[in-house]
């Protein structure tokens, strides 16, 4: 799934928005729905753009270090199978 919205354009989205101007006319304008801008609101509110790059790399590395374990903890499993068989 690719993302329309970079953190960048996201910020300077949440930005404008905190300089007056109002949420439902920037949601029209960037063509997205309101939930959507108060979802970016509740995750970057707040956020530099290095912040929101690094959260971000921070979310993939968790995933794979998430896809790491469930790795690791299927070919626990897999061994203790192999080895409470009787031969």
């Amino acid at each position: 799934m690719k993302k329309r919205f970079t953190e960048e354009q996201i910020i300077k989205i949440l930005n404008r928005h905190e300089a007056g101007e109002k949420a439902k006319d920037l949601a029209r304008e960037i063509g997205v729905a309101e939930p959507t801008f108060y979802q970016w609101k509740k995750k970057f509110a707040g956020m530099t753009v290095s912040e929101a790059k690094r959260m971000r790399e921070l979310e993939l590395e968790n995933s794979r270090l998430k896809r790491l374990v469930a790795d690791q903890a299927l070919d626990i499993i897999m061994l203790k199978d192999v080895n409470s068989k009787k031969w």
